[in-house]
């Protein structure tokens, strides 16, 4: 899996699939749909889709697909291959999702939560395989939230699919497998090549990603910046995130606005008027999309 433009710009989301079986164009298909890294503080989140068609669900048999956490990494990267090769038999795309762009998501001003983030991205995976020309008559997709809520919101987008919202449908059906194998592929390879655009010097040891693992806890302690936070490898909108600011970042207020408070003067971005759009601004504003705001 060739992550090369993700790798060159991790602050951005990147899409990844592969070559669209003949097949999957003429013949009616089924297609999957699951995630990996929803819960991690640290990384991005992937969403994966696998397509095939019906036709063949026998011979997906062969490739022994299972819930991607049941597995080592070694037996995930030697499914993905065998997956990949079956070039006639399976196509898959993945997105990923950057940190960046899910905190920036969830704290901006409307709200924006992650399950309307993951549904959403699903959406979009499903939109581009038809695009391609897949002949998709089956959706089956691993649930984010209520299964009943979420499946009507995909039936009512796409009428004329079949569509099988469920708990655990990566491990009953076959194709959601596929997918949950080229998700936690894509983002274990993810992790494990990230490059820290702050120069920060770490062991590669991150831990599962989850809250409570001592080496994520670890990492976190170690990679916070007493003024600036997080490197970008970090979800700053999750609450993990934010205690840790909260209790060892530096504390300040601004002058201005006490000036404000107490002799009720214009602030200094009213009295110095428009910024000019040319000057440099530093790469933590521009990496976390931070604008200027002069009207409420």
């Amino acid at each position: 899996m060739d992550q090369t433009s993700f790798e060159n710009d991790n602050t951005s989301n990147c899409i990844i699939g592969s070559e669209v079986p003949d097949a999957t164009k003429s013949e009616p298909c089924w297609l999957g749909i699951d995630e990996a890294g929803r819960g991690p503080v640290l990384g991005p989140m992937v969403y994966g889709t696998c397509y095939s068609p019906i036709c063949k669900k026998q011979d997906l048999e062969d490739l022994k697909f299972a819930d991607s956490k049941t597995l080592t990494e070694e037996q995930r990267e030697s499914i993905f291959e065998k997956l990949n090769g079956a070039k006639e038999l399976i196509g898959w795309m993945v997105e990923i999702l950057s940190p960046t762009y899910i905190s920036n998501s969830m704290l901006r001003r409307s709200k924006y939560n992650l399950n309307a983030l993951s549904h959403d991205c699903a959406i979009g995976l499903i939109q581009r395989v038809l695009d391609q020309g897949v002949n998709v008559a089956e959706i089956y997709v691993d649930t984010v939230g209520d299964p009943v809520k979420y499946q009507d919101k995909l039936k009512a987008l796409f009428p004329s699919i079949d569509i099988t919202v469920a708990k655990k449908a990566d491990a009953d059906y076959q194709i959601v497998g596929a997918a949950s194998i080229c998700a936690k592929v894509a983002r274990d390879k993810a992790v494990k090549s990230w490059s820290f655009g702050e120069n920060i010097e770490t062991d590669g040891n991150y831990g599962s990603g989850y809250p409570s693992d001592p080496s994520t806890k670890k990492f976190m302690s170690a990679s916070l910046d007493h003024i600036f936070g997080f490197p970008q490898f970090v979800r700053f909108s999750w609450s993990t995130a934010d205690k840790i600011i909260q209790k060892n970042g530096a504390t300040f207020k601004w002058e201005d606005d006490e000036e404000e408070e107490n002799q009720n003067v214009q602030s200094l971005i009213k009295f110095m008027g428009k910024k000019d759009e040319a000057t440099n601004r530093h790469r933590f504003y521009k990496e976390r999309c931070l604008s200027n705001v002069t009207n409420l």
